[in-house]
């Protein structure tokens, strides 16, 4: 069972992070149209100091129906 507290502070957290970045909820929103069995992802991260990182993955059905099954538990 979900502590309604933590409930509340994580909403509080969520609703920040989207004042601060507002591209990026329209981004994920955007991609969570067009994703699909196959869609490659790729994340990419250039640190303060200029070091980079970046990695990749296929979306496969499973990852799919796992992010269905969170975007359904969060709606409640």
């Amino acid at each position: 069972m979900i502590n309604p507290k933590m409930l509340m502070q994580m909403k509080s957290l969520l609703t920040k992070f989207r004042q601060n970045h507002p591209k990026v909820p329209m981004f994920f929103s955007a991609a969570s149209r067009a994703i699909n069995e196959g869609s490659v992802i790729e994340i990419s991260l250039t640190t303060a100091e200029g070091k980079e990182l970046c990695t990749n993955m296929r979306v496969t059905q499973d990852d799919l129906e796992m992010v269905r099954t969170l975007a359904e538990m969060a709606s409640k």
